[in-house]
């Protein structure tokens, strides 16, 4: 069996949503059979960072370089961990000025070059405009497995000979992988008659998979049913998640509660942590809306807290 294809993400921490955004495509592309060297999984507390960054560049087969603004900037001055980074990878480059294994990944770019100058001859891959976030991520998850991005088509027949049998080129699907938000907290709007109504926000042991269904135009069925959900409850006492203190308190008593538009759904998972979710739109085909569409916005309480 071919081995999972070993690669390292550089970016600079320009902003939790970047970082968000960064664990976000990490966490898709693991899921798609890419092992993921990563400093928000790999590094802890205490941990020697330039250590990191020379064994993971070292040991990977790829890397990807996250451009953004001020990646760009600090990779060009030699600057902090992305200076570091840049540097050992010019020394890898030099050894081999063919190898195509860095690969850069434009997030964005306004009034700089898109990447960094010592990876301007490289080809890259363009995450800039939200719209083609999906074709974007079907060519780097195919040219980090090996797979051609545009594969060329077999030598057809003499076109005067008996014509060949058409070639279908098979698609690639991520049904599951578009439900899953693995930040701490967010916003996120999904179509519940899909998937199964299921819904996967956080990642390891802050993981929820949560499940929803039609009830009405607004209210909205949850379920505990999920492997990783231990209880629901409904915090009716509350307007605000921040203002939930004691997640705790709400009664876990039902198997599926159905909140209406406005209202906050508590949940426990397996491993102890709370989440909090507040539905703040609904639309529901059974009552005229073009799509069962919901959108509701969380947060994971951290260290197993019970107060948000």
């Amino acid at each position: 069996m071919k081995p999972a294809p070993r690669v390292f993400v550089s970016y600079s921490h320009d902003s939790q949503a970047h970082k968000d955004w960064v664990l976000g495509v990490s966490t898709r592309l693991v899921k798609n059979g890419v092992d993921i060297i990563l400093d928000q999984w790999d590094l802890t507390f205490g941990s020697d960072l330039p250590r990191f960054m020379e064994s993971g560049l070292s040991d990977a087969d790829r890397v990807l370089a996250i451009c953004t603004e001020r990646y760009v900037q600090k990779a060009n001055a030699g600057e902090g961990g992305v200076g570091y980074e840049k540097m050992i990878l010019t020394a890898q480059l030099m050894r081999d000025l063919k190898s195509d294994r860095i690969v850069p990944v434009v997030r964005q770019s306004a009034t700089t070059a898109p990447v960094p100058t010592f990876l301007s001859s490289r080809v890259y891959v363009d995450f800039r405009d939200e719209v083609l976030y999906e074709s974007g991520y079907a060519e780097l998850l195919r040219d980090i497995h090996g797979e051609q991005i545009r594969p060329r088509p077999p030598l057809g027949q003499n076109p005067f000979l008996e014509p060949g049998p058409d070639v279908v080129v098979p698609r690639l699907s991520f049904s599951s992988e578009r439900y899953v938000s693995p930040a701490m907290s967010g916003t996120v709007t999904f179509d519940y008659s899909n998937n199964n109504g299921r819904y996967v926000v956080g990642a390891g042991d802050t993981a929820f998979e949560t499940a929803w269904s039609r009830a009405g135009s607004t209210a909205i069925y949850v379920y505990s049913n999920p492997p990783s959900i231990r209880s629901v409850a409904l915090a009716l006492n509350v307007s605000r998640i921040e203002d939930i203190g004691d997640a705790a308190l709400y009664d876990t008593s039902s198997q599926n509660r159905c909140p209406h538009l406005g209202e906050i759904v508590v949940w426990q998972n397996a491993a102890g942590y709370y989440l909090a979710t507040k539905i703040t739109r609904l639309q529901s085909r059974g009552h005229g809306d073009p799509l069962d569409e919901l959108t509701f916005s969380y947060v994971i309480a951290p260290n197993k807290s019970a107060a948000f």
